[in-house]
């Protein structure tokens, strides 16, 4: 029997957890559906802007680590100032209306990086656009924990990556098209901007798409809160104070998984803000040949990846490994890293677009088991503060340094534009590894919690 919502679509708080079924899978899907497609019009600004760096850097006079600044630490920016309260609000409000006006504020400051003029405007506003980040992921893990059983989570937040791999081939794909269909169009006049650059219009109109998904975040249930551990206090929101004191007791599960994962970030997101401007440099691809390409072997392998990495973490916990979902990240790692070193040192774009494909297939194994391993561990009223902050290091030292470590290597130590692609062998080959021992030494730490966490209600 489905949980039962009130005309607002919120579940009585007062329903016990152990009283109440499961959402029906049909509401549980189509919540995952609306997920998705946040995920693709959030990742299609990212993938986007990729392919504009160079004319970014032409028509703003910047260098490349500047380029490294606006695509990665002005992002991230606001989870330094706002991330953990916003989580706050999140364990202690209705999370769909956060989520939705989270993505609005995003889709707007999107369309603001299309109009600015400068290195600081453009960084102002991408700082802005890191608030529906803030505000988008932990909603959206927390909700979906209250939605799909344990066992039943990372094949949901599996296909939940559809749309990050979506995103990130649509991206490619029509950014490549659209940026060519620009280029070759008279250029578009706004009045008090005057004559817009083709990549300040690209971002003009990539913003737009995201105010209609930001519209259908309103129409989503708010599940009923489960996962309480009997110890607490049900209703009872535990301040930041005591969050910090939980994740420190256990932070030999904590500590080493959130460090490994944000490592692995910073490879994979300097990875995909430079991916486009190596294939352009070293083997003089266009953005509509990278697009194209790149687009379609990510529509292909993307997905497939995520549901293979889904079911492996559900097959090894069902055969009794409670550190599942953190075995199939180590496992990933073992091809991810190798293939990472050795792509961008292929001599021809053939072997290295192969490569790389192979590598996008193996990176995408962790999208659900990943994102599954903080929320099984959580208490719920702890789940969007924790989140927040496995985003604040995943996005932090993720994203703000993945995208500045590449640039910072060939502007400081090859001190060559053309040699990316050493600059991005380089990273792979020293964080890579070090990533790895650190998942090691998590599995045994994070099986114990999640062994632990039986006890709570489901």
């Amino acid at each position: 029997m489905a949980t039962t919502a009130d005309p607002e679509g919120t579940v009585p708080e007062a329903a016990s957890a152990e009283t109440q079924a499961w959402p029906s899978s049909k509401l549980a899907w189509y919540a995952v559906f609306v997920f998705s497609l946040s995920l693709l019009v959030n990742f299609l600004d990212r993938g986007i802007v990729g392919l504009l760096v160079e004319d970014i850097k032409t028509d703003l006079a910047l260098t490349d680590t500047q380029m490294g600044f606006i695509l990665g630490f002005a992002f991230v920016t606001f989870y330094a100032v706002l991330g953990l309260p916003i989580a706050r609000l999140i364990d202690i409000g209705t999370r769909r209306t956060i989520f939705g006006i989270g993505l609005g504020l995003w889709s707007i400051m999107t369309a603001m990086c299309g109009l600015a003029g400068n290195f600081w405007q453009l960084f102002l506003a991408r700082i802005g656009v890191g608030v529906g980040e803030a505000c988008t992921g932990p909603s959206t893990f927390s909700m979906l924990a209250d939605l799909f059983p344990r066992d039943k989570l990372p094949r949901a937040l599996a296909v939940l990556n559809f749309g990050f791999t979506t995103g990130n081939g649509l991206a490619l794909i029509v950014g490549g098209t659209v940026i060519a269909m620009l280029a070759a169009a008279p250029p578009l006049v706004l009045p008090g901007f005057g004559e817009l650059a083709t990549w300040q219009t690209t971002l003009l109109m990539v913003g737009l798409p995201g105010l209609l998904v930001a519209g259908l975040a309103f129409t989503l249930p708010e599940p009923i809160r489960r996962g309480v551990n009997r110890a607490a206090q049900k209703g009872e929101v535990p301040t930041i104070r005591e969050v910090a004191a939980y994740v420190s007791t256990y932070r030999a599960a904590y500590g080493l998984m959130i460090t490994a994962i944000a490592l692995k970030t910073v490879l994979s997101f300097g990875q995909a803000a430079w991916g486009p401007v190596f294939f352009i440099r070293t083997f003089n691809w266009t953005p509509v040949d990278y697009g194209l390409i790149q687009g379609c072997i990510v529509l292909i392998v993307g997905p497939l990846g995520a549901v293979f990495g889904g079911w492996l973490a559900e097959w090894l916990y069902k055969r009794g490994h409670d550190d599942a979902n953190m075995r199939v990240v180590y496992i990933s790692s073992f091809f991810v890293v190798p293939l990472s070193v050795f792509f961008p040192l292929m001599p021809s774009w053939e072997l290295a677009i192969t490569l790389g494909g192979l590598n996008y297939f193996c990176a995408s194994w962790v999208l659900g088991p990943q994102n599954a391993a903080m929320q099984v561990i959580t208490p719920n009223r702890m789940r969007g503060q924790v989140t927040a902050l496995f985003l604040f290091a995943f996005n932090i030292i993720g994203f703000g340094l993945g995208p500045l470590v590449v640039p910072l290597l060939t502007d400081f130590v090859f001190q060559d534009e053309a040699l990316i692609g050493y600059s991005l062998a380089t990273a792979a080959g020293v964080l890579g590894p070090l990533a790895m021992i650190i998942i090691f030494l998590s599995l045994k730490p994070y099986g114990e919690r999640l062994a632990a966490a039986r006890e709570w209600d489901d």
